[in-house]
């Protein structure tokens, strides 16, 4: 049997996962251009339709990959697919954490918003927040990572 529909499952996965994390990083950086806690809080909000996105290419990229990698015989063992499941286990347990810091974020300039809708220092800190910064970024670089692992299998 052809292994081009977990190929494709796989692909299809990556692109969502991928297609999700850039959105969500591009609309949390958008944010903290922007001044008024109304349009902030907006953009934020939109940070939750794509982490969906990410959460549903996630599972099919590694779902598929799993059928994939039965289906050609893969080790397992190998540097390359140990060092992506290493990253992923990364994404997720430094991705909860950024994620909890960036819904505070969120609800807060919700809150701003609904109380006059003018910039604070607490959210002005927040969005800027060099931890939460890092976080993201470093999940934006773990999610390259695992891209060029899979394209170029060292």
């Amino acid at each position: 049997m052809s292994n081009a529909w977990p190929l494709f499952a796989h692909l299809c996965g990556a692109f969502l996962f991928a297609g999700g994390s850039l959105a969500a990083a591009i609309l949390r950086v958008g944010a903290t251009r922007l001044t008024r806690p109304s349009e902030q809080a907006a953009l934020l909000r939109a940070v939750r339709p794509a982490a969906a996105v990410i959460g549903i290419g996630l599972v099919l990229t590694i779902v598929a990959g799993f059928w994939l990698a039965e289906r050609i015989d893969a080790d397992y063992g190998a540097t390359w697919l140990s060092a992506t499941f290493a990253l992923l286990v990364y994404l997720l347990v430094v991705g909860a954490v950024a994620g909890r810091r960036d819904r505070h974020t969120r609800e807060l300039a919700e809150r701003v918003a609904a109380t006059g809708d003018e910039p604070t220092d607490e959210l002005t800190r927040a969005l800027r927040d060099p931890l939460s910064l890092a976080l993201n970024l470093s999940l934006l670089v773990a999610t390259v990572a695992i891209v060029a692992l899979m394209v170029w299998r060292p």
